[in-house]
């Protein structure tokens, strides 16, 4: 057999011929089924790896599936992909840079080299005065302007400045200082910041402002109203604002004239993208809420998926099966979407967090060597705690019309342990599962004795697919090894898809017009306008809007 170029079209690859094939011949075949020829389905098709169990058989799989994928992804030169991001090589091929957020979390003896240099000797140094810092904020060392400890902590970014360190703290709050508050602001709304600091006392006050150049647009505009919020407090002296700010930033000009000590700036690097940095000082919130010890454990648990990933067989390999089921769902059956359902209440912010790491990194329409694609990519993600869910949404997933494979997190023990509320819990993850699998036939309907009339609204067609991730508890550790996963499954999508999962330049042009359309809103005389009709129109009348608002 001839074997292609990595870089040939996907669908040139055999496997994924084969892989078309074989779906039209198990396209209709019922989990009922596959669970009845195989008894031990439920065992065969599981993997447990960094203390992280995968049930993987209640999906529209077979023994020729799991192969056939296997067998796309050695073609795809996963594996080569692999060793080349860890290796420091310019994967992100559209910046040119490399991709290396895994050094985030390597320990403190190991070599990981970017342009000739050792890049840990740097990360440790960052994170030892991320600890040296926290611990002195935590014990009450440090002071704000008139002399109290600092009691409220609000990290000021946007996008992976805000959605990793909001989902972190949210998930670790059970190990948070509790006599400390924690808040975050990110929409550009003012809303955000004014009712973030409603009930505060700026005086007790400690803002982190992140923003790797220190010149984002809604970053810094909530950044300039925090500062004059402070100011107000400390009746214009300007020397107060070094007490109540630290900057999370490369840019050491702009952290300067800001007001902001550059010994409590804390950097980071090119290679670590947005939505890859709650490990980094990006994390600094996280660090101060759960303590420098704790946040070590949650990099030590990223450490340990990361060198699973790297060096187990694809079979075994828990984040390049969770990558390669997806994309089943998603190129195959047309599955447009992917709910993420965690049970556990910390979790609450999981699935925004994924939304950011899924599609931000694989919504992609062209491949890294800019050729339109002729296959979909990036699946939606979204999702809600359970069992919230279930009286929610859920309906849909039983009983829709889309085909919409779920993933379920669960526990085993939790950190609130209180009478039978786990079991409970839990017992909901294995019923849904099975049931959106199994479902409930006809006869099975009417045995319970439902009139003929009824029955077609209580008939269950299952053949609905899911994972299930199962883990002892929320630990620091946990959390790591969790979200390390989904950024190493997302990893092999994009290989697979042959896009670049690095980059974000969707997010450009919309900023770039906002720059342009913030002038014609503010301006005191009638702007020219030379947008198209509907954005003329709108800005008129907001304009109207706005000045009839003023002389109410």
């Amino acid at each position: 057999m001839t074997t292609l170029p990595i870089s040939a079209p996907l669908r040139q690859r055999p496997a994924w011929a084969q892989l078309e094939a074989h779906f039209q011949k198990l396209k209709s075949l019922h989990l009922k089924q596959l669970f009845a020829q195989d008894p031990k389905r439920g065992e065969k098709f599981a993997v447990e790896a960094a203390g992280i169990y995968l049930d993987y058989s209640k999906n529209r799989i077979t023994d020729e599936t799991l192969g056939l994928l296997l067998q796309l992804a050695q073609e795809s030169g996963l594996r080569a992909q692999i060793d080349a991001m860890f290796r420091g090589d310019a994967i992100n091929v559209s910046e040119k840079r490399a991709v290396l957020h895994t050094a985030l979390r390597a320990p403190r003896d190991a070599t990981i080299l970017h342009e000739g240099r050792n890049v840990v000797p740097d990360v440790h140094a960052v994170l030892d005065r991320m600890s040296d810092f926290s611990n002195r904020v935590r014990s009450g060392d440090w002071k704000g302007h008139s002399g109290k400890r600092i009691r409220n902590v609000i990290n000021i970014g946007i996008g992976g400045s805000d959605l990793g360190p909001v989902m972190a703290y949210e998930a670790l709050k059970h190990y948070s200082d509790r006599a400390m508050t924690f808040r975050f602001v990110s929409n550009v709304d003012g809303t955000d910041f004014c009712e973030a600091v409603r009930d505060l006392d700026p005086a007790e006050t400690l803002f982190i402002v992140s923003s790797k150049t220190f010149t984002t647009l809604e970053t810094m505009a909530n950044a300039q109203s925090a500062r004059a919020w402070m100011m107000a407090q400390l009746q214009g002296d300007e020397a107060g604002i070094a007490k109540h700010f630290v900057a999370v930033s490369t840019n050491a000009a702009e952290v300067t004239k800001f007001g902001i000590d550059t010994a409590n700036m804390f950097g980071f690097w090119d290679w670590v993208g947005g939505r890859y940095s709650m490990d980094s000082a990006i994390g600094l919130s996280t660090m101060l809420a759960v303590g420098p010890e704790n946040f070590r454990a949650m990099l030590g648990g990223f450490h340990e998926m990361d060198e699973h990933f790297r060096t187990a067989p694809f079979e075994r390999n828990l984040p390049a099966l969770m990558g390669l089921i997806s994309l089943w769902y998603n190129n195959f059956f047309g599955a447009q979407t992917v709910a993420v359902l965690p049970y556990q209440q910390y979790l609450k912010r999981f699935p925004a967090y994924l939304q950011q790491l899924t599609m931000e990194s694989n919504g992609k329409h062209v491949t890294i060597e800019g050729a339109h694609v002729d296959y979909d990519t990036g699946p939606i993600y979204w999702g809600e705690p359970g069992t919230n869910g279930q009286h929610s949404f859920y309906q849909l997933i039983h009983q829709g019309t889309r085909l919409i494979p779920c993933y379920f997190i669960a526990f085993a023990r939790n950190l609130n342990p209180l009478g039978r509320h786990q079991d409970m819990l839990v017992a909901n993850v294995f019923a849904q599962t099975e049931a959106l699998a199994f479902g409930k036939t006809v006869e099975e309907v009417k045995a319970e004795g439902t009139p003929d009339w009824l029955v077609p609204h209580r008939l269950f067609e299952g053949n609905r697919p899911s994972n299930t991730l199962m883990m002892e508890a929320l630990t620091p550790a946990a959390l790591g090894k969790l979200v390390a996963l989904y950024e190493h499954s997302v990893f092999t999508q994009g290989v697979i898809w042959q896009i670049d999962s690095f980059d974000q330049w969707g997010v450009e042009l919309g900023k770039v017009l906002a720059q342009r359309i913030l002038p014609q809103l503010e301006s005191p005389s009638e702007p020219n306008l030379n947008h198209d009709s509907s954005t003329n129109a709108l800005i008129q009348r907001y304009r109207k809007l706005k000045t009839t608002s003023k002389e109410g």
